[in-house]
């Protein structure tokens, strides 16, 4: 789950992570009469579930409350495309109004999760504000990684490392340390999966300043932060997406025409790379768990066929914990209440799969049940290709 820049800010500020002042705004006459209780100049920045507003025209600066006004009325209600939204862009709802700062020089500042070495991982560089990929990329020797246990936990010579590392001297190695632990706390309290300041800025009075926090949690855990899930958007979400978890499947849209409907999340990417293998392209991932009941069976067919794009069905089952007659006898009644009008092909193998492709036979509906993977994927893409 992702939040917003203004809720994250507000989040680490108890953390000790120093942030400007600022509120967030829902039209133009809320922005002026934030920005009357705060220092001139102002930024008003789009708040979306997305990187790169600055180059989308979502983040301006304003020197006058009349351009507080003007520059928020262009901002709200905006498509800001970035090339993080994609081509279709994210319709702007609220901006941030936040004091201004004297730049000196800007820093990425970052901690993840390391799974390769599953441990916690601070990413630093000395070229703040760009695009760290980009970074990575043609510099990579300027990228900064500090890795540590998560059993022994933030101690301060990773912080000092980092420091010396961004080439820090005096009294802010002591400042990038602490900004560090508070990072570090904020990120195992919140179950946090990444906590990004891009930029972290030092001013030209030598004060660390986060003027930008993008933060993610673990949706695993959310059950243990309730105050966290109130901070969901679901305005920034894909509303099947949401639909799915709701339900307790496993759902991501994607730009393809078949749809995929698998039970493990190994099996589902196994079979999102042989539908490419043999030509096609796959609509979604969806994985329903390894007992999935024929009531949440239905609702994964719904959430599929919910997609336009969709032009044929691929269902590839290994019955090990989940039985496939019960998984044939879900399928059937899905195809008969959603009014199936697209090719569906389902591979059912494991427990009971002989008996879930009798079921099929037997159906009288047009479904073509198959057991060899290779076989199965190969006709789903031929028949979406010709239009079956």
């Amino acid at each position: 789950m992702n939040i917003h820049e203004y809720q994250a800010k507000s989040l680490l500020r108890s953390y000790g992570i120093p942030v400007p002042q600022g509120e967030v705004a829902f039209t133009s006459k809320e922005a002026k009469e934030i920005a009357e209780t705060l220092s001139a100049p102002w930024v008003i920045k789009a708040q979306i579930h997305a990187g790169g507003r600055g180059k989308g025209g979502g983040v301006k600066i304003a020197k006058s409350l009349d351009e507080v006004g003007t520059l928020s009325s262009q901002i709200l209600g905006m498509t800001l495309v970035t090339p993080q939204t994609g081509p279709q862009g994210k319709l702007v709802k609220k901006v941030y109004v936040e004091e201004g700062c004297a730049i000196a020089h800007e820093f990425y500042f970052s901690l993840l999760l390391d799974r390769a070495s599953s441990r916690l991982i601070f990413l630093a560089s000395t070229e703040g504000g760009m695009d760290i990929e980009e970074v990575a990329k043609t510099h990579p020797e300027k990228i900064i990684k500090v890795t540590f246990d998560p059993a022994v936990g933030f101690q301060s010579f990773h912080g000092r490392q980092l420091a010396y590392g961004l080439g820090f001297k005096g009294e802010l190695i002591k400042a990038v340390t602490e900004l560090a632990r508070g990072l570090y706390e904020a990120f195992v309290a919140f179950d946090a999966t990444l906590l990004e300041i891009n930029p972290l800025v030092l001013t030209k009075d030598d004060k660390l300043l986060a003027l930008d926090i993008k933060m993610s949690f673990d949706d695993n855990a959310l059950y243990r932060h309730p105050d966290i899930s109130m901070l969901r958007d679901l305005d920034e979400e894909d509303p099947m997406e949401h639909q799915a978890s709701q339900q307790g499947l496993s759902y991501i849209k994607l730009d393809g025409n078949i749809g995929c409907m698998v039970n493990g999340a190994g099996l589902a990417m196994a079979t999102m790379d042989i539908i490419k293998l043999y030509g096609g392209a796959p609509a979604n991932f969806l994985d329903v768990g390894g007992g999935a009941p024929r009531e949440r069976v239905t609702e994964a067919f719904k959430i599929i066929l919910s997609d336009s794009n969709v032009k044929g069905i691929f269902v590839n089952i290994f019955g090990g914990i989940m039985r496939c007659d019960i998984i044939a006898e879900g399928i059937i009644a899905a195809v008969k209440e959603t009014n199936l009008h697209v090719p569906l092909v389902v591979r059912l193998e494991g427990t009971n799969a002989d008996l879930g492709r009798e079921i099929f036979k037997n159906s009288g509906l047009p479904i073509i049940a198959l057991n060899n993977f290779s076989e199965a994927a190969q006709r789903i893409v031929q028949a979406v290709k010709e239009g079956v």
